[in-house]
């Protein structure tokens, strides 16, 4: 079934690269694509490490990206360029190297393309619009280390609109106890420090501090892995409600497959910095495709002992499943909404085993 909502972010071939000194780098993130459609909950999952929260935190612009672009509403609020200034780069050693005339009048235009794309990138980037990016907000995994120990709530909660200019201090005031209300607190909390709160509580804080700037985007960064399983249902049973009400969009990292298959309406699963299987929660569930999702989802435990005695644990071993020497993978859409990172020859496996 198509859907016809508008999309809200899209995110063309990101890369987040690192640089992990003596002219090293790891690459966190490398060549994601995916779109989020507005009203809905995108689930994005994989192991620790392999780059969920660095990609959240791209799109947010709290890193300035390698390479690749990021469009919100439509515009382009970041964009990095080392994509076209290797294609450059490659173009003036073939141009080096051309003997046809033709050939090296496509590969000087080719360049002068590519430098036109790496302006335009810079430009996008560096003039983005503030209050656009301002309708994207983050709720950090810690909740903990993302509130300030020396600041009390109300202050810590209101900072984004005294950021924005609001001078109005009653506005603001009323604005905070709104807010605590809203996520479960009580107004006798705005003058406490984040000390005095439970692990849940500082984390409905944190709510509170991206839902106080009227965003249209959540990113949600594991927000319940550091919680008790009780609390844990609390705060995600808080941001439906939220969705529900003021129709956000939210995007929302986890490893815990259970509560993202709960919430999230599309999922995308991420191994060692690519995307490797993208589709409908339930069509995830049903028929996971790509061997690293059929072994996430056998490690999932079920409360029957029956069942757990029985379980096998599918081990993914990307070396025995895969050989992309000469065959290189893409993402590719194998049935309607249902992307699989794969080559020519998985490809075709994967459509003989839809269609047996």
């Amino acid at each position: 079934m198509t859907d016809n909502r508008e999309t809200l972010l899209r995110v063309d071939h990101l890369c987040q690269y690192f640089n992990v000194g003596a002219g090293f780098e790891t690459k966190a993130v490398d060549d994601v694509s995916f779109e989020i459609k507005k009203g809905e909950v995108f689930g994005l999952v994989g192991e620790s490490g392999c780059g969920k929260t660095t990609t959240g935190r791209s799109i947010i612009r709290l890193y300035d990206i390698t390479s690749g672009s990021v469009y919100f509403k439509g515009q382009r609020i970041a964009a990095g360029t080392r994509s076209y200034e290797d294609a450059i780069a490659k173009a003036k050693k073939d141009l080096a190297a051309a003997t046809d005339a033709s050939e090296k009048e496509r590969l000087k235009k080719f360049i002068a393309e590519q430098k036109a794309e790496i302006k335009s990138a810079k430009r996008d980037h560096k003039h983005a619009d503030p209050k656009l990016v301002t309708q994207i907000q983050m709720i950090f995994q810690d909740p903990i280390a993302s509130l300030d120990p020396r600041m009390m709530v109300k202050d810590i909660i209101a900072e984004g609109l005294v950021i924005q200019g609001e001078k109005d201090k009653k506005k603001i005031e009323e604005k905070v106890y709104e807010m605590l209300e809203l996520v479960g607190l009580v107004r006798e909390h705005a003058a406490r420090y984040p000390h005095e709160f439970s692990g849940g509580q500082r984390q409905r804080i944190g709510v509170a501090r991206s839902v106080i700037m009227d965003p249209e985007l959540i990113i949600a960064d594991e927000p319940v892995s550091a919680l008790d399983v009780s609390v844990q249902a609390q705060v995600i049973n808080l941001l439906n409600d939220l969705r529900d009400r003021f129709g956000l969009t939210i995007m929302f990292i986890a490893h815990d497959l259970s509560v993202v298959k709960y919430f999230s309406d599309r999922i995308g699963v991420m191994y060692f910095g690519k995307m490797v299987e993208l589709a409908d929660s339930d069509e995830l569930f049903a028929h996971p495709l790509h061997p690293y999702t059929k072994s996430l989802l056998s490690a999932i435990p079920l409360p029957d002992p029956i069942y757990e005695k029985a379980r096998k644990r599918i081990v993914y071993n990307p070396l025995a499943e895969h050989d992309y020497t000469i065959d290189k993978p893409s993402l590719r859409e194998v049935a309607p909404g249902h992307f699989v990172q794969c080559n020519n020859a998985e490809y075709e496996r994967i459509k003989k085993e839809l269609e047996a």
